[in-house]
C-alpha cells in the first residue's frame, strides 16, 4: 500500500502563484508515475500533469507553459508549481500515483483546494 499526503494550495488572486507537494510513503518502490489531477465543481476529474520515475512529463494543454511538475525520487515527493493562475484553475487538486503493475488501482491523495479569485 501507498499513502499520499498533499500540502500546499489555498487562495490566490488571478495571475498569482501557488505550489503543491505530495509525499508518498509505504510501498513506494511499487510506484512509477506520480502526478496531479483536479476536479472543479460539477466537472469530471481531469489530468493536470504527470511525471514518471525516469522523468518523462506530460501536461494538460490548459496548463502547459504555466505549471511545472517535478519529482524528487529520493524523497518520494512530487511537486507542482503553478504560475499565472486563472479563475478556471480553481478546483480540488489530487495527488496520484500509478503502480508499476498496471493491473493495480491507482493511489490517490485526499485532495487540496486551490481557489483563484478573479
Amino acid at each position: 500500500q501507498v499513502q499520499l499526503v498533499e500540502s500546499g494550495g489555498g487562495l490566490v488572486q488571478a495571475g498569482g502563484s501557488l505550489s503543491l507537494s505530495c509525499a508518498a510513503s509505504g510501498s513506494t518502490f511499487s510506484i512509477n508515475a506520480m502526478g496531479w489531477y483536479r476536479q472543479a465543481p460539477g466537472k469530471q476529474r481531469e489530468l493536470v500533469a504527470t511525471i514518471t520515475r525516469g522523468g518523462n512529463i506530460n501536461y494538460a494543454d490548459s496548463v502547459q507553459g504555466r505549471f511545472t511538475i517535478s519529482r524528487d525520487n529520493a524523497k518520494n515527493t512530487v511537486y507542482l508549481q503553478m504560475n499565472s493562475l486563472k479563475a478556471e484553475d480553481t478546483a480540488v487538486y489530487y495527488c496520484n500515483a500509478k503502480p508499476v503493475n498496471r493491473f493495480q488501482s491507482d493511489y490517490w491523495g485526499q485532495g487540496t483546494q486551490v481557489t483563484v479569485s478573479s
